[in-house]
């Protein structure tokens, strides 16, 4: 996970940096439950951010520090935040803390990077101690049931166009992935193709491996870790968690 982002942090930063889609659902869990707020696999800071600039105390962790490095450069620009937000680079497993959190967040896919079920849960089992009583943990996942659904092809698909902000050259996204379903892994090669200012395409192709999850696994995944679902929904604007939605957004609280 960690030499996937090292290598494309400049191009993830440009593709979803401002995405804003699921920040209002941050915000008034925030709102509701107060701070302080944890967020796991903080990356470049686009959650982070949002919730310090409105008042929150929230601290992160990422095992990219090519990703933190943008993170610092952003901070940079809005010193005012620091007394609200910090992060630290490394393991989520190796976290040491007496804090308690409000929040713990696992947002956009970040549990896809989590392959193992033995890691899963001791992953969960950490953020079950870090969590306060009356707190609350969020998963934001794809549904996997719209992606197993999909026929198999091996042709390199084109995902999205976006401009890189540093050099301001066109880059195609495109992908080619393999879904193994009897180990639910996503094996998935990024092909990036920036266009430069002369034309040249210079090409990046980076590996990725995800791991899908179905609604009853994750719940019993979390009853063997303590925490009990309090709401799933479809998508993070709350929609009914049904058959074509494209999310599965996980409420959970602490046992």
């Amino acid at each position: 996970m960690t030499a996937f982002y090292e290598t494309v942090a400049r191009y993830y930063d440009a593709e979803v940096g401002d995405r804003v889609d699921d920040l209002q659902l941050y915000s008034r869990l925030a709102d509701e439950y107060g701070d302080p707020i944890f967020d796991v696999g903080c990356g470049t800071g686009r959650v982070l951010l949002h919730l310090a600039q409105e008042g929150y105390r929230v601290n992160g962790i990422d095992d990219s520090r090519e990703m933190l490095n943008r993170l610092d450069n952003k901070l940079n620009a809005v010193p005012h935040l620091k007394e609200y937000l910090s992060y630290s680079h490394g393991d989520v497993m190796s976290v040491e803390t007496d804090e308690k959190y409000k929040l713990v967040l696992l947002t956009y896919n970040a549990l896809m990077h989590f392959h193992k079920q033995e890691t899963q849960i001791q992953l969960l089992n950490k953020l079950h101690s870090i969590t306060a009583i009356d707190g609350l943990l969020v998963l934001d996942l794809p549904n996997a049931g719209e992606t197993f659904a999909t026929q198999e092809t091996d042709a390199i698909l084109l995902d999205r166009e976006f401009v890189e902000p540093e050099s301001g050259h066109l880059v195609m996204l495109q992908s080619q992935s393999y879904l193994d379903r009897v180990t639910q892994l996503l094996h998935v090669t990024w092909i990036y193709d920036e266009i430069t200012g002369d034309g040249t395409v210079k090409r990046l192709r980076v590996p990725h491996l995800l791991r899908y999850f179905f609604f009853p696994e994750i719940k019993l995944l979390l009853e063997r870790c303590n925490f009990d679902i309090v709401g799933v929904y479809g998508s993070t604007d709350e929609d009914p968690f049904e058959d074509g939605c494209d999310r599965m957004v996980i409420y959970a609280s602490p046992m």
